[in-house]
């Protein structure tokens, strides 16, 4: 909770990571707020005073899953509407020729491509491969699988452009960045 927090309003890609892994956190724990509570986060806690807004984050959270009708697979609606934003974002830097984001974007595009075959992502642009190809990433690592050097520099490359398209979310949020100007 205070770290989805966090995330939320420092790096937009952290968060949206970190939302997936408690998406499937619930999943695994089957929706069960008591096990998710006893078991994941009261030991984590220092002490026992935030457990009760943990459960109400959780709760939500659950409900929302349930309503939403992603038990099983997908992703909570207002992830999608920061994918969306993102997406929107990228599309605006790529049609203003932001040089730097370009560049970033051209050394990912292959592999990402490539990502979207290999994974059956047909139906998902580049930001949402990107950020499912990252999710894989973390999940390989704690699985401790050995990533190839060529997936890594795949991968490198993709957490790179979306870490400045993180970076360009958050100015553009804040009001620091202006497209109408050019």
């Amino acid at each position: 909770m205070q770290i989805a927090q966090q995330k939320l309003s420092e790096n937009i890609a952290e968060y949206v990571l970190y939302m997936y892994q408690i998406e499937d956190l619930i999943r695994a724990y089957k929706f069960d707020l008591d096990s998710i509570i006893y078991n994941y986060v009261q030991p984590q806690l220092p002490d026992t005073s935030f457990v009760n807004k943990y459960r109400e984050w959780y709760s939500d959270l659950i409900n929302q899953m349930k309503s939403q009708k992603i038990e099983k697979v997908g992703h909570l609606l207002s992830l999608q509407d920061i994918l969306v934003e993102l997406s929107y974002l990228h599309n605006t830097m790529i049609g203003m020729k932001n040089i730097k984001y370009s560049s970033l974007y051209s050394q990912a595009v292959n592999y990402i491509d490539e990502f979207k075959t290999k994974s059956d992502l047909k139906d998902k642009n580049h930001i949402e491969i990107a950020f499912h190809a990252m999710y894989m990433k973390f999940l390989l690592k704690i699985q401790k699988k050995e990533i190839s050097s060529e997936t890594e520099n795949a991968f490198d490359s993709m957490r790179i452009m979306l870490a400045y398209l993180s970076k360009s979310y958050h100015k553009m949020k804040s009001g620091e960045t202006d497209f109408l100007k050019g």
